[in-house]
């Protein structure tokens, strides 16, 4: 965790074409409860889904 921010799975930014992977996999965490949102990181080329605050998830 880094700065209140849990990493859940990171996504290389150059996906096929119409294809939104880290979009579609923060949606299905949206859809189990999880407050999950999309972010990218500039220094390594990726989206990230994270989940904000500080509280672990089971």
């Amino acid at each position: 965790m880094v700065n209140g921010r849990r990493v859940l799975e990171r996504f290389p930014a150059g996906g096929p074409r119409g294809s939104w992977p880290a979009e579609e996999f923060a949606h299905a965490r949206r859809l189990e409860g999880m407050p999950a949102e999309v972010v990218m990181d500039l220094a390594t080329d990726a989206f990230l889904v994270i989940v904000r605050g500080a509280e672990p998830f089971e």
